[in-house]
């Protein structure tokens, strides 16, 4: 919308200063005033094409940063849910969590009822067998993190990088309990990912709040705020979701 605005004031000030110059200026002097003009209305018209095309190159960038760094947050949301699987909470740092897709094994469970003798309700009622149902959950087999998520592929020992952006920049792990709940967030600065990209660009992509694209200033999945595993970006982003 501003640089219609602009494109639409350029207008309007480039017919106001024909018309001035038809108006007031000497015939001698029009033919080098044309030119000026026409000079500054090609450098207007290139620094107005610019600023949409800028734009333009820096949103084709930054979906297909997004995209890397969501599928490398997936990557941590699924070993995290089978870490906590195994675990009954979540891990709190990379070092955990590589090590546990690397040589941790999830169960493979099976659950059945059956019945067995209620001995507190046999005796109150003077020694009638009184049955109860309870749910036992069988271990059949184990499968490996590693084999299963990452299918073979050895990208889960360089999970923790954010992969594009700023050379060496990592992601934020956090994990804890929220109302005795396991929790996790791990997130990264939006401003880490466009690293190299102009500010002020950066800066209105971090207050984007629309459903499309992702909300906020960082990428995260996962929250420490609430009871959620989901990411803060639109479905189109991913390609494995």
């Amino acid at each position: 919308m501003k640089v219609i605005i602009a494109i639409v004031v350029i207008i309007l000030l480039t017919i106001g200063i024909v018309w001035l110059i038809d108006k007031f200026v000497p015939k001698k002097l029009k033919p080098i005033i044309n030119i000026l003009l026409w000079i500054l209305i090609i450098f207007l018209g290139y620094m107005t094409f610019m600023s949409v095309y800028e734009e333009i190159k820096f949103n084709k960038l930054k979906v297909e940063r997004y995209k890397v760094v969501i599928d490398r947050l997936v990557d941590i949301r699924d070993s995290q849910l089978a870490y906590k699987e195994v675990n009954g909470e979540y891990a709190g740092d990379f070092n955990k969590l590589i090590n546990f897709v690397e040589n941790g094994k999830v169960p493979i469970t099976q659950r059945r009822d059956t019945l067995i003798l209620d001995e507190e309700r046999t005796r109150a009622f003077g020694g009638v067998e009184t049955m109860k149902t309870i749910t036992l959950i069988d271990t059949l087999s184990y499968y490996t993190v590693k084999d299963s998520i990452f299918k073979g592929d050895n990208r889960f020992k360089s999970m923790a990088d954010v992969g594009v952006g700023k050379d060496g920049a990592q992601f934020k792990l956090q994990a804890g309990k929220l109302d005795d709940i396991p929790v996790f967030e791990a997130s990264v600065d939006k401003a880490i990912v466009l690293d190299g990209q102009e500010k002020y660009l950066i800066d209105k992509e971090k207050q984007v709040f629309s459903i499309a694209g992702v909300k906020g200033p960082t990428v995260k999945i996962g929250s420490m705020e609430e009871v959620n595993t989901s990411g803060n970006w639109g479905k189109d982003l991913s390609t494995k979701e």
